[in-house]
Formats: structure tokens, sequence, C-alpha cells
């Protein structure tokens, strides 16, 4: 079963002690899934995937229903429809999603103008200047779920706590179509029965070697002797769990977005025409957007394609992901489906950009990464760079090359692991060229 299929849900029902619990985490429930039924309302109650059906296609979302059988957004398409067969696949349509996204953000900001957009359907708010004309945090969290109801049709669901990290990870236990509050008081007993996958920055690999010490709960990492700690896995993020699994969390809501967006585009000294030349151009760009990205701290859900024709038509495509990225691997073959669509038949491109947009910090709690080996690798990577720099290493394909992708060639090939049930392929940056050459990226 998917973690997030509503199975543990919590919810809370009556009077409950939220004085000192201004921090609201508001998290759209399936949020593309529940735009696409609005108007499909004969799909309700069953099991409903928004993606690409092609190729190496992955899930943008998943509705309850279809997350009972194991199946999470960002999932290969592949393997989620050999685990829900019966599923139903829709197309999306990101213009629609950011349009009721915008409609639900100006709910939030209706009552506090402390509202921090994580993406297109969650955010944190603060409302501790709203007591007196809106009422508790409770109440207006309540509220403020009855009214993306009622404007919208959708539903939400809602962390109310004292702090940034515990109110997330309280909407995700409200999921779906409730809130919880967690009461300051009552903070270490919430957190310390949870899994150690409920801290943020615990991945798979993470959290294999937390279990390897026997730490299985929150509660298990908040009495871990922290030099142990920072043996299986380094002092920075010991230092990050240890206070968050005592409920540290100094962070405060933030209105301010320094970069909407990172990318990068260069235009060719004459026009292509081979697919695999621009694909590798392709390549170097998606690189050098992670490397910004990581270098920023942030993460991005939306890659942008931008292609310049020989007679200056310019088009661009968006692909929004299940779960945010800064890894160069993800951004490229998001960028390459969408190339996919567009060149053929000999078209001769000019310029060609990949931009990443709907940024947030990185670094936040994920219950199933795809690239968490690939972003290891390629966090290894900065720090060749940083010592060594630009050009020390690079994927094997652009050895010798300017960037321009003016050379067809190698592909690179991901290992297969115990999650990658398709072995699906994809170029990505690589270190030091040492993962084997294989097949042309699928269509998707």
């Amino acid at each position: 079963m998917s973690k997030q299929d509503g199975s543990s849900r919590q919810v809370t029902t009556g009077p409950v002690d939220d004085s000192a619990t201004p921090i609201l985490h508001v998290d759209m429930d399936a949020f593309f899934v529940s735009v696409e039924l609005l108007s499909r309302p004969d799909l309700r109650g069953k099991p409903v995937l928004v993606g690409g059906t092609a190729g190496r296609g992955v899930v943008s979302a998943a509705s309850y229903e279809a997350r009972r059988f194991g199946v999470n957004s960002a999932m290969p398409m592949s393997v989620a429809l050999q685990r829900c067969p019966n599923a139903i696949v829709l197309r999306g349509d990101y213009r629609k999603y950011s349009e009721y996204s915008k409609r639900v953000m100006a709910i939030f900001g209706d009552f506090t103008p402390l509202v921090e957009p994580l993406s297109i359907d969650e955010a944190f708010l603060d409302v501790s200047g709203a007591r007196r004309v809106h009422g508790t945090p409770a109440e207006i969290a309540w509220t403020i779920r009855e009214r993306v109801r009622a404007e919208t049709g959708l539903t939400c669901s809602i962390g109310v706590a004292a702090t940034k990290y515990v109110a997330k990870v309280a909407s995700s236990r409200a999921k779906p179509d409730g809130m919880l509050v967690v009461p300051a008081a009552d903070t270490l007993a919430f957190l310390h029965p949870l899994p150690v996958s409920a801290l943020w920055g615990v991945g798979k690999v993470t959290e294999e070697s937390l279990v390897r010490l026997g730490l299985r709960t929150v509660g298990d990492v908040a009495v871990m002797p922290p030099d142990a700690l920072e043996r299986a896995v380094g002092p920075a993020l010991a230092a990050r769990l240890t206070r968050l699994a005592n409920g540290v969390d100094a962070r405060d809501v933030s209105v301010h977005r320094a970069e909407k967006s990172v990318g990068h585009e260069t235009t060719f000294g004459h026009d292509l025409t081979d697919p695999d030349e621009i694909r590798r151009a392709l390549l170097g760009l998606a690189g050098n957007v992670a490397s910004r990205l990581r270098k920023a701290g942030l993460v991005g859900r939306t890659v942008v394609l931008k292609l310049r024709y020989g007679d200056f038509r310019t088009v661009t495509r968006s692909r929004t992901l299940g779960e945010p990225t800064d890894v160069a691997r993800r951004i490229y073959e998001e960028a390459a489906a969408a190339l996919d669509e567009l060149v053929g038949n000999g078209e001769r491109v000019r310029l060609i950009g990949v931009r990443a947009e709907h940024l947030r910090p990185g670094g936040g709690a994920t219950l199933w990464d795809p690239d968490e080996e690939w972003r290891d690798a390629e966090r290894t990577i900065d720090q060749v760079v940083a010592k060594f720099g630009r050009g020390a290493v690079k994927p094997a394909a652009l050895v010798g090359r300017d960037g321009s992708g003016a050379v067809a060639g190698a592909r690179f090939r991901r290992p297969l692991d115990d999650d990658d049930e398709t072995g699906a392929g994809g170029e990505a940056a690589a270190t030091a060229g040492r993962k084997g050459l294989s097949r042309r990226p699928r269509r998707g």
C-alpha cells in the first residue's frame, strides 16, 4: 500500500488546545486528480491516475483508490499499471491546475498575508495575527477547508502546529480531507511514535542507515547519542534530525520568493536537425540547471522546455513532476520527453532552453524519492567541481564537447534497484562517466 493512501488517517474531532499553534500547512488532496474529477464525476471512487502513458511516462498524481494498490506520484506509469491494472489514466492539463491553484491561494490570502506557497498545491500559513478577526488557528483551518470546498469543489487537508515541520507532518496524517491539530505540549508525543521516514531529509538510503542502527521511530532518533548519529549520516544531517526529532524547527513562514525559476538556454552556431545532437545539448543544459538549483538549495516541480526553430517560431512545453527535484537526470528526462513531441522530420532547431519553475527550498521530506541515488552522485560531482573547477567531471556523453550537442552518441543508464521494476534508462549527469552507455531515451 502507498504510505499516503489514507489508511493511517488521524484527525481532530473535538475541542483541542490550539493556543500555541499558529502555523498551518494546507495540502490539496490528490490535486491533479481532484481537478480532473470536477469534469469527470463518473470517475469518483475509482482508481484514477494523471500522467503520461507512453514510454517513460510517470504518475503525476494518483487518487486514493489507486494509492491503495501501492501507486505513488513520480512512479513510472508502467509500474503503476502493473500494480493497479484497472486504473483509469488521464492526461494532465497544467493550465487548469494553475488556475485552481491561484483560486486556492487567494482564499489563503483572505485569512493572512503570511502565506508561503511550497508548490502548486500546498502552502504554509502563519495565522498569529488573524485570531482577533478570524478566530483560533483550528477555527481558521476549519473555515479554510469549508471555503475551498464551497468555492472550488476540491478538498484539502490541514495540519495545525507550533512549527512548520510538525504542521506538515500533521497534514499528511490528516489526509484525505481532514484536519489535525497538534497542541504544542503534545508535540513530542505526536512525533516520537512515527517512523524515521517522517523526518525531513530522510529518504530511502538514509532510512536504511538509521534502521541498521536500530533507529525505527522518530523517538529513537531523539535519544540517539549525537556522535553515533553523526557517524551514520554525517554531522549536518545528524544535527538537523536531532532537532526535528525533538520538535525543534525555528523556520518562520516566509512570503519572500527570491527566485521564481532557474534556467539555461543556448543558441546554436548553425541550425541543428539531428535529434541526437539536440538531445545532447539538452543534457548539458539540464546539468547546468540542476547544479544551480543545488547551489541555491532549491528544488523545482515544473520543467519547461523552450525551443526555437530555424524560422524563429518559438514554443514552450512544461511538465510537472510528482515530486520537486534538483537532479539533472530527472530534469533531462522530462525535457527530453517534451522534446520528442516537438522535433521530427528534419525540422531545424536554432535555440533550446531548459527551465525549472515552481521552486521551493530543498531538503523537504518525501515519502518516495525515485532520484535519491542520482542526487547523491550529482552532489559528489558538485564537490569535485568546487575543488577542481567546471569541466573536471561531466557526463561521458559530453566529454570533449562544448556542451552544444554537436555530436550524436551515448546514453547513460541508471543501475537497477529494487524499486525500479522497469529498468528504465535515461540520460543524466553521471559520476566521472563511469555509468554504462545505453539506449536512446524512450518517448513519454
